[in-house]
Formats: structure tokens, sequence, C-alpha cells
């Protein structure tokens, strides 16, 4: 075996047995917990709720473990089952140039992946979410949202891919700094387009109408200093029951999204501490922080996968046959997640500080009192567990766990 082909199996065969073992201690400690309430829920959520809650996240724990061994069969089939070959072998007999090949090989990889995704993603919206009554998808608009997807993917994809791959052949000894750059370019312009180009073409987005709530955001707004282009209902409740608030857009271009289903379950004064706490994102540049650390991330990358491309070794390794620029770029980006796996607690706990800093502007800025009624409303809503397995947290959890996340409220407002 090459060294390369060791590099990769040690860090696979670890990635995936540790995730297993997280996932089954975070359904372990689940089930333990889910004969009682916790006594500092017991008056806010009942027994039928918080068991709800558990069985839900065992039940997407299940089959995500399911989803998680099926995805590390076919990375294996991918590449050491030499898949990539085939599929570079089959499109190079039609003898096309180099850049459109490229392009037709990480395409067809991308629909065959995608076809195989389609039944899982099937199971989890029409059986899981159905199951726990979340699920307000219908078969017609998964098919009408999927064909939206891939034409989007098109029109705004097969541009991208031909303009890293042709700096990759082109730009010279730096091309993945200038591919890097463009990358992250076009990752701006489409943060700065969404809100008003491509997100209307899946959901509806209404203005908030003249209310309470929207007379309370408007004065948080005002004292806070925040800019936004507008604040809007999305007609969430077409896909799923779940509730949700958001900021999105760049510059001059944010607006302020609530799910429609967030509206109708939580008060004014519920809305305005939610929204606050997500105004201390913007107010403590977590946003941008976020970023600069994606963006200094994806310039490492282009950099390994730069000395990558010169080993010949690294395609023998996934049964490569012919050295490519477009091959490498997809190897990459498929055994990339086995070692940012690592790199998962820290960022997790890099997100949770963040949360902390959010919910400690929302105490001050509107009401710690009303965030905390608003948490838990939201824990009942979307049967979030109240009970994860700490170290799992850890691993995964951009938020901190309910308990944790509540008693720093009620510290920092003073309400204990």
């Amino acid at each position: 075996m090459h060294t390369y082909t060791w590099i990769f199996i040690i860090p696979f065969a670890i990635t995936l047995g540790l995730q297993l073992w997280l996932s089954l201690r975070q359904a372990a400690h689940v089930k333990r917990f889910r004969s009682a309430v916790p006594t500092e829920f017991a008056d806010k959520v009942n027994l039928n709720e918080h068991q709800k809650a558990a069985d839900y996240t065992v039940a997407k724990g299940r089959f995500g473990r399911f989803e998680l061994l099926l995805g590390a069969v076919l990375l294996l089939l991918w590449t050491l089952g030499g898949g990539l070959n085939l599929l570079d072998q089959w499109v190079r007999s039609f003898a096309l140039g180099d850049i459109t090949t490229g392009v037709v090989v990480i395409l067809s990889f991308t629909f065959i992946s995608s076809l195989v995704d389609i039944p899982t993603s099937l199971y989890s919206h029409f059986v899981i979410e159905e199951k726990f009554g979340f699920n307000k998808l219908t078969l017609k608009t998964f098919f009408i949202d999927l064909f939206k997807n891939t034409v989007l993917s098109l029109v705004i994809g097969v541009p991208l891919i031909m303009l890293v791959l042709w700096l990759m052949e082109s730009a010279g000894e730096f091309w993945w700094f200038y591919a890097w750059l463009a990358i992250t370019l076009f990752s701006l312009l489409m943060m700065w387009a969404y809100p008003k180009f491509i997100a209307p073409i899946f959901n509806k987005f209404q203005p908030l109408e003249e209310g309470e709530v929207l007379s309370r955001i408007t004065k948080l707004l005002e004292r806070t200093g925040f800019n936004s282009q507008g604040v809007f209902v999305m007609d969430g409740s077409r896909r799923s029951s779940h509730g949700n608030a958001y900021f999105t857009g760049f510059g001059k271009n944010k607006r302020i999204v609530f799910f429609d289903t967030l509206l109708k379950h939580l008060s004014p004064t519920e809305v305005e501490a939610v929204l606050a706490h997500e105004l201390g994102h913007f107010k403590h540049k977590h946003v941008l922080k976020g970023m600069i650390v994606s963006m200094l991330m994806t310039l490492a990358g282009f950099s390994v996968l730069a000395f990558l491309i010169k080993q010949k070794a690294f395609f023998n390794t996934f049964g490569v046959e012919h050295s490519s620029t477009y091959m490498a770029l997809l190897l990459f980006m498929l055994i990339a997640p086995i070692y940012t796996f690592f790199i998962g607690p820290v960022m997790a706990w890099w997100s949770r500080k963040h949360e902390f800093e959010a919910d400690d502007f929302a105490a001050k800025e509107a009401s710690a009192k009303e965030l905390i009624s608003a948490l838990v409303g939201l824990y009942k809503k979307n049967a979030g567990t109240l009970t994860p397995d700490p170290l799992y947290s850890a691993f995964y959890d951009s938020h901190p766990p309910a308990s944790i996340r509540i008693a720093h409220l009620k510290q920092a407002a003073g309400l204990e």
C-alpha cells in the first residue's frame, strides 16, 4: 500500500468509529433521562413533550448512523474501490477538452450522488418528520424543490467550476491563491444575492405586518443602531412545522426573516428577545469573524491541494490512472471532511462562546426572562432534547445545551 493509503485509511477508520460511538452515546444518554423531565424544566415542559423530544432525537440518531455507514461505503467505493477512475475513464473516452472533461466528471459525480441521496431524503421527510408531526412537505413540493435546486446548481455551479479549473490549469504556481480569491468573491456575491434573488425561488417572503411585534422590533433596531432592508415573514409552514428566525444578506442588503411558524408560537416580547439575540451576533461581529475563519480554512485547504496535486502517489492511492486538476479537486473535496472532523470540538466551543455573548446582549437590550421563555418554547416546538450527552454536544452542538444556556442567562440577568 502507498503511504497515502494509510494516511487515508487510519483517519477514516478513527473518524467513522468516533462518529458512531458518539451517536450511540447520545442515544443511550437521552434514553436514560427519558422517564423524567429535568428539574429546572419541570414547570415548563410536561412529560409527554419531553419524551417526544427524546424519541425524536433517538430516531434521528438511528437514521443518522445508517446514513453515516452508507456514506462511508460510498466513499470507499468512489476512492479505493476505483469508482472515480471508472467515471473519469468513461468521460475521457469522449475526447473533450481538459476543462470540459473536468466539468462533466464533477457534474456526473454530483448527479450520481444526488440520486443516492433522494431515498434517504424522502425517508427523513416522509417517515421520521412525518411520524413526529413536523413534515408539511408534499411529494410534489419535494420534487419541485429538487428540480429548482438542480437548475440553480447548474446555472451557478458550472461557471464557477469552469473558472476554478481554468485557474488551476493556467494561473501558474500560485493558482491556489487565485482560486481561493475567486471562491471568496463568489461567496460574498452569493451572500449579497441570496435574500433578494435566490431565496424567493423557494419561499414566499412577506413584509411583517403592522402590529405590536413590528413596533417592538422597530424600536429594538433603532436603539441598537442596526440597519436592514426590512423584516420579513417566510412561509416555512409549507415544508415543516419547525420554527426559526435568521439574518440573511451582506452589507446593506441584510434582511431579518422570521418563519411564520415561529411567530405563531411566540409572544411579541419573546420575538423581540429572540431578535435581540440575533442582533448580538452582529454587534459582536460574530458573522464577520466566522467569515474570516471560513476564508482562512478554505485558503489552507487550497494550499494543501496545491501540494497534493504534484504527488503522483496521491492519485495512485485511489486508483486514478490519469493525474488531473479536476480529479485532484474532486478527491480532495471527498476526503477533506475526514480530517476536518477533528477540529469540530474547537469550532463548536467557539460557536457556543458566541451564543453566550449574544445571549448577554439580548439580556441587556431586551429581556433575559423573555428569551428564556422563548428558548423553552422553541425546544418544545422543535422537539429539541433537554438532555444531550455532554461529549456528543461538545463535538456537534453549535449552541450550548438548554440547561447550561438558561442557567447562564439567569446568572447574567440576576434572576437566580
